[in-house]
């Protein structure tokens, strides 16, 4: 269907049967460094290694499987891993089954990242709009002295 206003420019709407919507064009994504990374932010996409994964929280449910509708008790898993690129490092704290993707020596690519702060330092997430795939080595040597979840923030009211 396509539909033209008052500027002659036509747009052109493409249904898809079996999603009744929109087709939404999809945009390249933006592959960011570690060391450009500022608080506050979010989207980011970028390919990593990862240098090390500590377990923080391995705790199992409460809920019995008759509650859950699951079989079996699910498990909240939090992990902090060390992660960097040519550029520097950042912790990332990775949640129940991104914890089995963040093995150490691995590459990834983590796609549509956010930064959260935690105790006034950056760590970067993914929410459950984001993603995490294992990629091939990468051939960057990660620039460990440069850890930006060691840069202390401190939020400042400014007076207009």
């Amino acid at each position: 269907m396509a539909t033209v206003n008052d500027t002659t420019s036509v747009e052109t709407e493409t249904q898809q049967p079996s999603q009744g919507g929109r087709v939404v064009a999809k945009r390249k994504p933006v592959f960011v460094k570690v060391g450009d990374l500022k608080p506050g932010t979010n989207g980011h996409t970028l390919t990593v290694k990862v240098l090390s994964a500590t377990t923080v929280l391995d705790k199992k449910s409460r809920n019995s499987s008759s509650f859950t509708g699951r079989s079996g008790a699910a498990n909240t898993r939090i992990a902090e891993c060390l992660i960097g690129d040519e550029t520097g490092t950042i912790l990332f704290t990775a949640r129940n089954d991104q914890v089995d993707l963040m093995k150490a020596e691995t590459t990834v690519i983590i796609r549509n990242a956010k930064i959260d702060m935690f105790k006034g330092s950056m760590r970067l997430a993914v929410d459950k709009w984001g993603r995490i795939e294992v990629t091939e080595p990468a051939s960057f040597t990660v620039k460990e002295d440069n850890n930006l979840s060691l840069v202390e923030y401190e939020l400042v009211n400014v007076a207009e």
